[in-house]
């Protein structure tokens, strides 16, 4: 690299992080140059573009012996493996490092040469999930002072209602954990709850009565005019919080009453839409696609999966702890039976690696890790969609590989939606409505679609039928005839 090219990289750096003066061959033999112009294509900062290549030299010093006609897919994909397997990176700092590999070789070296590196799948294990998602957030449930655990930590104003309304907050989360209410319910009652308790601080818990639970809902109505369903949560948490924590009679909050809900028509994907967007994923995105369409999970059963629940010789898969705490039985699509064994070979090398390594562990749920304390390590218990990070507990300090984030399939969906040009709002669930609507064009009855969706009641899995008679009930339009 000459000196020119030294300094565009170097500008304002420390002489530690400075890329390109080295005596490595590969190293010397890469145009610097042309890189800079790729990073320059994809508007990276002028702060970042020091760091994108110290990231490329790191790659090429991790192989000092080889030219770089000589450097491998699989040399990339090792090096990508071990850096992700930092458990001290930060998302931003991996997801740059994926970005400027990801450049040097498809824009600077030859495309054809890396096209198997599974580039989205390591970007779709970037997120690691934090301490407060719902996965873990149970993990622990007493505190350091053997209190309640708090899910979240509170900060600003919320903390200092959270210090003056404590007990009545600890108390909160004992009834509600004791009736087995989901994490996600949890959460969102107490956030409500802080914010009704956040008006009255003048006052004592106690005092509050029917009339300041009304004055709140009404307020979201008409000064912040929410939603129904919004309405219909922040009464249930309120109501919640006056009949089991304060106990006090309901019949004291007059007429207050729930909201009636819209009733709102899913966004269904047609057969073509639906091969469409699936034709656009590749490797995990599209694994994880295809379950949620063609076993109709929902997100979060999909990422949650744990190797035993797969079931080859049956052809099923089984979901537990789904919406509700029910478990139940979906199809294995025969598409994504050979896909998903190369899928989970690939996942127990990654596995053994890390038991080699010292970590190998997985969250178990409801304690189990205390009962069986071998479990954690063991394979059957592994994610069938493990994260490429890992991820130190800040409570426990033990070191473990959790599932993929939710977030990152999202994203892949949404952006594999834009490029298949589909009009309609795709989201994850879409997949999910259009697996139950496609079931019953096919003469499914829709008992079975119920039972296959999990649904505790045929009525919600009747919204399904609105495109069976095909547009506008079967009619046809005069202006046809």
């Amino acid at each position: 690299m000459d000196n020119k090219s030294i300094r565009r990289f170097t500008a304002h750096s420390p002489s530690h992080q400075r890329p390109p003066n080295s005596d490595i061959r590969s190293i010397a033999e890469l145009d610097w140059d042309l890189y800079h112009q790729k990073l320059l294509s994809h508007n990276i900062k002028q702060n970042a573009k020091r760091w994108y290549a110290f990231r490329v030299e790191s790659l090429l010093k991790t192989y000092p012996g080889k030219r770089l006609a000589e450097l491998q897919a699989q040399d990339v994909g090792n090096f990508l493996q071990t850096t992700m397997s930092n458990p001290a990176l930060k998302d931003w700092q991996a997801l740059q490092v994926i970005d400027a590999i990801q450049i040097l070789c498809t824009e600077v070296l030859d495309r054809n040469r890396f096209a198997s590196v599974p580039w989205d799948d390591y970007r779709l294990g970037v997120k690691t999930i934090e301490p407060t998602h719902a996965t873990l957030a149970r993990e622990s449930v007493t505190g350091p002072d053997g209190g309640p655990r708090f899910v979240k930590p509170r900060e600003g104003r919320m903390a200092e209602v959270f210090a003056q309304f404590r007990p009545e907050m600890e108390r909160f989360l004992v009834e509600i954990r004791a009736r087995n209410y989901s994490i996600r319910t949890e959460q969102s009652y107490e956030q409500w709850i802080l914010r009704l308790l956040s008006r009255h601080r003048d006052m004592k818990a106690q005092q509050l009565g029917g009339l300041h639970i009304k004055a709140f809902v009404d307020d979201l109505v008409v000064r912040r005019n929410v939603s129904a369903s919004t309405r219909n949560q922040a009464l249930s948490a309120l109501l919640f919080f006056y009949q089991h924590v304060l106990q006090k009679d309901t019949g004291d909050l007059g007429d207050i009453a729930h909201a009636k809900r819209p009733k709102r028509l899913p966004v269904v994907l047609t057969r073509a839409e639906t091969l469409a967007l699936l034709n656009g994923l590749h490797g995990t995105t599209w694994l994880v696609a295809a379950l949620l369409y063609g076993a109709g999970l929902r997100l979060m059963e999909c990422v949650r999966l744990r190797v035993m629940d797969i079931d080859f010789g049956y052809g099923q898969i089984t979901v537990r702890q789904g919406k509700g705490g029910k478990d139940r039985i979906v199809p294995l699509p025969g598409r994504c039976v050979e896909p998903l064994r190369e899928h989970l070979v690939a996942v127990k090398a990654l596995h053994e690696e890390d038991i080699a390594a010292g970590h190998g562990e997985v969250f178990l749920p409801d304690a189990l890790a205390r009962k069986y304390p071998g479990a954690p390590r063991e394979w059957r218990w592994q994610y069938v969609f493990p994260s490429s990070r890992l991820s130190v507990d800040p409570r426990t300090g033990i070191t473990r590989r959790h599932h993929l984030h939710e977030t990152g399939v999202q994203k892949m969906i949404k952006t594999a939606s834009q490029r298949a040009d589909i009009d309609k709002r795709v989201s994850v669930h879409a997949l999910r409505h259009s697996f139950a609507t496609h079931l019953l064009e096919d003469g499914y009855d829709i008992r079975t679609v119920q039972e296959l969706l999990g649904h505790a009641d045929v009525s919600t899995t009747m919204i399904y039928t609105h495109v069976l008679n095909r547009g506008g009930h079967g009619v046809v339009s005069p202006l046809d005839r």
